[in-house]
């Protein structure tokens, strides 16, 4: 039976901390499947179309290469319990672990149907810098039912949020980065503030 894990991420614009774990989910699972998702806890500054385009140039860019990682868009949705069912129409005979961050622990009990959804697959939750899972975090997964397990992973101390207010390019990949200028995206975060001139 494959092990397929599920990594979903609503990344604007993805970095070099979200290809090192699709780096490591490669390495312990038989399928790694990957997707751009918006999140309904928040605005996006670019297009999901373009996410999805960073997300392939982030798989493509892993090295050594990895042969069991796949950009799967179709499973993009804006509920999780759909994308798992899709995935399950997908891969008939597999086994479902869903990726999540840290930080998105607190979020769980707003998810739609979370109950239902953690019935039908195991839950990894990747260590974010900054977002320790705390013992009340693991008290309230069980309380969902929650089977779950903490990856032994450190991703890369970088953030989307940072990339985009004060444009530090080390949080990206360089081909992520050169289809960023290519495509004019985030343009307002880097544009050099003009001064006035003074009469």
């Amino acid at each position: 039976m494959l092990k397929i894990a599920l990594f979903g991420t609503s990344a604007d614009p993805p970095t070099a901390g979200h290809q090192a774990i699709i780096s490591w989910l490669s390495q312990h699972y038989d399928w790694v499947a990957v997707w751009a998702a918006d999140n309904p806890f928040k605005s996006h500054a670019s297009p999901l179309e373009h996410r999805a385009a960073m997300l392939r140039l982030l798989i493509e860019d892993i090295n050594p290469p990895r042969h069991n990682i796949g950009l799967h868009q179709e499973l993009s949705s804006h509920r999780t319990l759909e994308t798992v069912n899709k995935a399950k129409q997908h891969w008939k005979d597999a086994t479902f672990t869903l990726v999540i961050g840290s930080d998105l622990v607190h979020q769980l009990q707003q998810w739609y149907a979370v109950e239902e959804l953690l019935q039908q697959v195991q839950l990894l939750v990747v260590p974010r810098p900054g977002y320790e899972v705390a013992e009340s975090d693991l008290q309230q997964l069980k309380q969902l039912g929650a089977k779950f397990a903490i990856a032994n992973l450190t991703a890369p101390d970088v953030s989307s949020t940072a990339y985009r207010e004060s444009g530090d390019s080390e949080a990206l990949t360089p081909p992520v980065e050169a289809y960023i200028h290519q495509q004019h995206l985030y343009e307002c975060q880097h544009a050099a503030k003009e001064t006035l001139p003074t009469r």
